[in-house]
């Protein structure tokens, strides 16, 4: 669907409440809120925003990893192996 027709004002969506949300929920798009013509918010049902939210959360982590290798906080898997085994042995 174009996103320009996933945009509605707020007036809209007081008084179609219970059918953004349905829509919302079969669509999985998100609505863009207006007031006063401008954009306020968005709306999204619940699995996609939970989607988002564990797609970020992987993005902090490869943003993390990338961060560690630019400041040389790295170590081979060789090494990292000897250390693991040696854990192991004494632990």
């Amino acid at each position: 669907m174009k996103p320009s027709s996933q945009i509605k004002p707020i007036s809209y969506l007081k008084a179609h409440t219970a059918e953004v949300i349905r829509e919302l929920d079969e669509q999985r798009e998100a609505l863009i809120i207006t007031q006063n013509g401008e954009a306020r918010a968005v709306m999204q049902d619940v699995h996609s925003y939970e989607q988002t939210q564990e797609t970020l959360a992987l993005l902090k982590i490869l943003a993390l990893g990338t961060r560690q290798i630019e400041a040389g906080k790295v170590q081979s898997a060789k090494t990292a192996l000897k250390q693991v085994r040696r854990k192991r042995e004494t632990g």
